[in-house]
Parts: C-alpha cells; structure tokens; sequence
C-alpha cells in the first residue's frame, strides 16, 4: 500500500498533542515490558501494521521473548503470561473494542482492578487510548512499514 500522506508532516500540532499524551503514558510508572504487550496487542486488533512492527521491535529489543510475542493472539490459551499481564490484556481488549461491544464488562474491570489499584487502571486506559489513536492515525493514512528502528536496540 502506498502512504497517503505524512500525517506528522501535515499536521505537526497534532502530532505533538498524540506525543504528549504518549509522554504521559510513559511517566505513569507502568512497567515499559507491559506497556508494549498492551500496544502489541491492540495494534493485532485494530490491523495497524506500523505500531505492530515498531512495539514487537521496542518489545525484543527491551528483552521480550519471541515466544511471547507470537503467542499474544492467543494469551488466554497461553501460560507465559502473569496473572497482571492477563489483566492488562483483557482491558486492553475489552476498551479496544467498545465501538463494537458498547460496554466494558464487569469482569474485565474487576479482573483489572485486582491487579491495579484506581492510578494505574487510569494510566493503563490511557496507554489503551492513546495506541488506539496511534493504531487510527496510522491505518487511516497507510503509513509506510517496516523501517522502523528501534532506539532500545543494542548497537553492534
């Protein structure tokens, strides 16, 4: 697919009001590794090629397993994941996908709040939305994938 434009570019403004927000994620205290299984795996959900290439590269590059990686569709099924984790995935799923469903249950909210206490479920929905814009921003104006590196890497 060929980009349709350069949305950074178009509109500097809003690319910095989408970083400031990615910023404040970011401050929140939430462990870096969960944070990338969270964007990894909205970014499955929302088919957004670029943010799934860039936190899969940011995830490895900050010592994430491939196996992990490759079994988050499937983390329900799959036992690397901690019971914190599995929390985080299931909000992250459940506000991912409100448009279709209009509601949060009960139980991925108290599944959620067994593992985050009211400041960090906060952050955590805030690290959902702002990938989900991310996820938009992207799919909507095709950027480019896969030259994406990651600054995490190790040089050499």
């Amino acid at each position: 697919m060929q980009e349709r434009l350069n949305y950074q570019q178009a509109s500097p403004e809003a690319f910095k009001a989408m970083l400031h927000t990615e910023h404040q994620v970011h401050k929140s205290g939430l462990q870096e590794s969960l944070l990338e299984l969270v964007k990894s795996r909205a970014s499955q959900i929302n088919g957004c090629a670029w943010c799934l290439d860039m936190h899969t590269k940011d995830a490895r590059a900050r010592g994430e397993t491939e196996q992990r990686l490759y079994l988050l569709p499937v983390w329900r099924e799959a036992r690397c994941y901690t019971e914190r984790e599995r929390a985080a995935l299931a909000w992250t799923e459940a506000v991912t996908q409100i448009a279709a469903t209009h509601d949060v249950s009960d139980e991925a909210y108290e599944q959620a709040r067994a593992h985050f206490d009211e400041k960090a479920l906060v952050d955590l929905t805030l690290a959902i939305i702002a990938i989900n814009g991310w996820n938009r921003m992207n799919v909507a104006f095709r950027t480019t994938v896969g030259d994406y590196v990651s600054p995490h890497a190790r040089a050499g």
